[in-house]
């Protein structure tokens, strides 16, 4: 009996991830399935690098290309909602020629498949919806995703918030008031997209090296990251220090919490939302770390409504395969509409 599955391909900068799910919304790849991207050597050789390692893939679980009906295909930004790269293209598609391409109707030329896309933010974002709500729910969730910068989405009744342009659910760059945030006077954080005090200035490693040690460090004059002689490599050190109990480095994870308990408000008032999430490598520790992570954000939430103060947080599951998950169950919602499987 032959069996359909959807596929969930991740195209990151350096690696492809990969996973399947059939239509009983059982997912046939537990952990990572990758294999290189070569993005960086045009789109042509990157195409080739997206198709065999979905062969790859499928083969890896007793199945051929034969049985996927629809990829669902996910990149980091900035592109259109139907997939069309940025014209100025960017930090993971630097090659001249990923300029303006489209890379999902390039991805549905090549295996002869329909092809959907979302960007790698709202991908997490419907994984980290499926995973609390299922496929058929219609709740709204708000995923915050931490990494290099600060991605994430909106999901309003089961469906990811696009926008006219695609750039629907760009969450780090939402203005807050971060002039509130305790114990950062004076600092003035500015997000490499130009604006001042966007969350993302904030919350993400990019902001712990550009705004947060240059300002803590001063205050902690003996401390071992200032010693490193390059805040790039002292900022991915924070996360593991705070976890130790480091007090500046958790006071920097606080300052970045509270930044996020500030924005989770505004989406509170703007949505109400069944549930917030937040994930990424910012949250790759112990769940001890976690619990005190996830308090912080709603110590840094202004006062609620007695009606909305029980709004529940939680951490991404499955982390690094997000982007993927999320992208198979876009893919999947095709496959129904179109009784593919």
């Amino acid at each position: 009996m032959a069996v359909d599955v959807v596929a969930g391909v991740d195209l990151g900068g350096t690696a492809i991830n990969y996973t399947l799910l059939n239509g009983q919304e059982k997912f046939l790849i537990e952990g990572l399935c990758e294999y290189p991207a070569l993005s960086k050597e045009g789109p042509q050789v990157c195409l080739q690098q997206i198709e065999d390692g979905l062969k790859m893939a499928v083969q890896s679980v007793g199945l051929t290309l034969s049985n996927v009906v629809v990829i669902g295909l996910d990149t980091p930004g900035p592109a259109s909602s139907a997939g069309v790269l940025s014209a100025r293209g960017s930090t993971n598609f630097a090659h001249p020629d990923w300029a303006g391409f489209d890379i999902r109707e390039a991805v549905a030329r090549r295996t002869g498949k329909p092809v959907t896309y979302l960007n790698d933010g709202n991908a997490g974002a419907l994984w980290g919806h499926y995973a609390l709500f299922g496929a058929a729910n219609q709740a709204t969730s708000i995923s915050a995703v931490i990494g290099t910068g600060l991605g994430g989405g909106v999901i309003v009744n089961n469906g990811v918030v696009k926008g006219r342009k695609g750039f629907g659910g760009e969450l780090g760059h939402v203005l807050i008031p971060y002039q509130s945030i305790r114990g950062i006077e004076g600092l003035t954080p500015q997000c490499n997209c130009g604006r001042i005090g966007d969350l993302e200035s904030l919350c993400s490693l990019t902001a712990i090296g550009k705004s947060l040690l240059p300002y803590f460090l001063p205050k902690y004059p003996d401390h071992e990251l200032g010693k490193t002689g390059d805040l790039d490599k002292a900022a991915k050190l924070v996360r593991g220090l705070a976890e130790q109990g480091d007090p500046m480095c958790r006071e920097i994870f606080r300052v970045q919490a509270h930044a996020l308990g500030l924005f989770f408000d505004e989406m509170v008032n703007t949505f109400d939302p069944e549930a917030l999430i937040v994930g990424g490598g910012a949250l790759e520790t112990k769940e001890e770390f976690q619990c005190w992570f996830l308090d912080e954000i709603r110590a840094g939430m202004p006062p609620q409504r007695e009606e909305q103060a029980d709004i529940p947080i939680y951490v991404m599951p499955n982390g690094d395969t997000a982007g993927a998950r999320g992208a198979a169950i876009e893919a999947l919602k095709l496959a129904r509409q179109s009784g593919l499987i």
